[in-house]
């Protein structure tokens, strides 16, 4: 969860951390009461799961499904899926290995976690993939059948890790899933192939087993996602219920544990469990709404983004239009054209995507019309990294346009703040009549956490009034429409939808007048649009930078975007170590917050994560001529907490 938290929550989740640099500690957690089976059960405060197998092992359905059963239970969580790109890679290799990690907790938290508490691996690529990432302790579920020679000649494996003792310092529970998914599955009459598909369903069980996760949500999606296939919905069922009375009858799991609800960490309302993309897909929506226009998507599909697609396609009662075009081009040259017709114009893309549509996203400048360009980065250059996420789009945001266009930029900086930051973006595009950049990631955009659902008279009021008539008056008195007569205030034009009688007007990309809109080459008009819509954007109302600074730090560290769980979590470390740090994030990066320069000259250092190789610090170097320090990542991955932590210990002592 985003919400403030109260120091004893901080304190219960910074008891849990390493000490800087040290070795993790156990999970803290008390000795709880027998279970009806007569097992003990365990109480935690968090647990971190990662789920790892081939891709086609069902691994993202397992963690998902885990996923919303905790989030119903009422626990904090934030998840973090990993996937190959490829639609199918080689079954057993480590390209091909799938996981979902989810970090759950009886109190508010940030991130899905630096290290899993627990590993279940299907086969001996998913093990070896992961095993790096596992703490000594922690525990190990192996799907014994997979480890026969083959597959684990694939990975590099000469003798298997169960027998050879490389697995010594963890808590390693050898389980035959394949086998006994078959097992369960008998009575159905299933192929083979088929019946061993179930075996995510049985691992699913055996951990809702483990950490007393509700059931019946899951039961109910099964029947319903095959609910053309009755049969296929029973054997998966069963074998998710094999799977619970696993754990419940055999003796290698002597131990359930129990995590809290996290009835501390929320304010009170209505929630639910939501990702980046599903939440921005629902804040494009709802500025529709707010804004009583009809929204148009021209989109083309593209990895990480493609879901906000497929999800406003299915909301058409809300008077939403969806246009799947046949390249990126098209989709933004829909979206434009949308916009002109009086519509809420919307394109989604990546960061190769971005590149083809940067002509179009000039003509938006030049136009002066509503846009928003959703660009959920990914790893590049060129088709790069499509499933990993990084935040190297932002120089491209800010200048990746010929001549002088600038375009506002917004960044959502958790999954559930995408809702927020889509209805912030599109309060701009209206107000001042003009694209605007939405900066989130893949990270944000598959990440999920609990989303507290707003009051819908919370909302603002986006209504933009149209053009309905003359707006100036010719010195002989004629009254005329100027399509490019600004208001004083935002230096918007009015905007005019095509068919209304006496506004009809030139546009295109070639410079216009002031005020007229006719063409023109006059080179003293040319320096005075390019001007007035830089001052347009540079005059763009953003909230004030808050800076949270409890004891007076000479050290800021300064974030935007999907950084802000792993920075927050890292300064949480350094506090309950008693290390003095101030931290604000950036939502606004063009333009900036008006008081970010007075905010960095007050510090003595300033320290910069992103992931990329410094290009918000290089901005604020350029504009503010301070010594911002970058602290860098582009491995396809978030930041840890610990890694930031250390990193800003070192700064504070440098």
């Amino acid at each position: 969860m985003t919400s403030q938290v109260s120091s004893a929550a901080e304190k219960a989740d910074e008891a849990n951390d390493a000490v800087l640099g040290g070795q993790r500690a156990p999970l803290s957690g008390t000795t709880g009461t027998t279970g009806g089976d007569g097992k003990e059960v365990r109480r935690l405060d968090r647990v971190i799961i990662r789920f790892a197998g081939d891709s086609g092992d069902g691994m993202q359905l397992t963690g998902d499904r885990f996923t919303s059963e905790t989030a119903s239970f009422g626990n904090d969580l934030s998840t973090l899926p990993n996937f190959p790109a490829e639609i199918r890679a080689p079954a057993g290799t480590l390209p091909g290995v799938s996981s979902f990690q989810l970090h759950f907790a009886d109190h508010d938290i940030l991130t899905p976690g630096d290290a899993p508490n627990v590993l279940v691996a299907m086969n001996p690529a998913a093990l070896k993939a992961n095993i790096d990432d596992v703490p000594r302790g922690a525990e190990i579920i192996v799907n014994t059948d997979e480890f026969t020679k083959r597959p684990m000649a694939k990975v590099g494996y000469a003798t298997s890790p169960l027998e050879d003792g490389s697995l010594e310092a963890y808590n390693v529970h050898p389980v035959p899933l394949t086998t006994l998914t078959l097992e369960a599955l008998k009575e159905f009459g299933l192929p083979r192939k088929e019946a061993e598909r179930s075996k995510n369903m049985f691992a699913l069980g055996l951990l809702s087993w483990m950490y007393h996760r509700p059931t019946e949500g899951t039961e109910a999606f099964l029947r319903a996602k095959f609910a053309k296939k009755p049969e296929i919905a029973e054997a998966n069922v069963a074998a998710f219920r094999a799977g619970w009375n696993f754990g419940e009858t055999t003796e290698d799991f002597a131990v359930s544990y129990e995590v809290a609800p996290a009835s501390q960490a929320f304010p009170t309302g209505t929630y639910r469990n939501i990702s980046g993309n599903l939440a921005l897909s629902y804040g494009l929506i709802a500025a529709g709404q707010l804004a009583d226009l009809p929204l148009y998507l021209g989109s083309y599909p593209i990895t990480p983004a493609s879901d906000i697609l497929h999800e406003l396609s299915r909301h058409k009662n809300f008077g939403v239009r969806t246009f799947q075009a046949e390249d990126e081009i098209a989709g933004i040259g829909a979206a434009l054209g949308a916009a002109f017709g009086g519509a809420l114009g919307v394109t989604t893309t990546s960061g190769p995507g971005v590149a083809l549509k940067s002509e179009t996203i000039g003509l938006a400048v030049s136009l002066e019309l509503p846009l928003l360009i959703i660009d959920i980065q990914r790893g590049g250059p060129s088709t790069g990294l499509p499933t990993k996420t990084e935040q190297a789009d932002l120089l491209q945001a800010m200048y990746g346009r010929n001549g002088e266009a600038p375009v506002p930029i917004v960044a959502p900086q958790t999954p559930a703040d995408c809702f927020d930051a889509a209805i912030d973006a599109a309060r701009i595009a209206l107000t001042y009549r003009t694209p605007v950049f939405l900066l989130s990631d893949g990270y944000l955009a598959n990440g999920s956490e609990p989303w507290r659902i707003p009051e819908t008279d919370s909302l603002p009021d986006l209504k933009t009034p149209f053009a309905t008539g003359p707006n100036h008056a010719l010195a002989d008195g004629t009254e005329v429409f100027w399509p490019y007569k600004r208001d004083p205030q935002t230096l918007a034009r009015p905007w005019a939808v095509p068919g209304t009688a006496g506004l009809e007007h030139r546009i295109g990309g070639i410079e216009k007048q002031d005020g007229t809109g006719n063409i023109s080459y006059d080179p003293a008009n040319h320096d005075f649009m390019v001007r007035t819509r830089q001052a347009k954007v540079d005059g763009i109302e953003v909230p004030d930078l808050e800076v949270d600074d409890p004891a007076g730090a000479a050290t800021l560290v300064l974030g935007w975007g999907s950084t802000y769980g792993p920075i927050t979590a890292a300064v949480r470390r350094l506090r309950a170590a008693g290390a003095p740090i101030a931290q604000a994030h950036l939502r606004h990066l063009n333009p900036f917050p008006k008081n970010l320069g007075e905010v960095l000259k007050r510090y003595d250092k300033v320290v910069v994560p992103e992931m990329n190789l410094g290009q918000l610090a290089m901005l604020l170097r350029a504009k503010y001529l301070v010594d911002a320090h970058s602290y860098n990542q582009v491995n396809g991955m978030p930041f840890k907490a610990e890694q930031l932590a250390t990193a800003l210990k070192e700064a504070i002592d440098a």
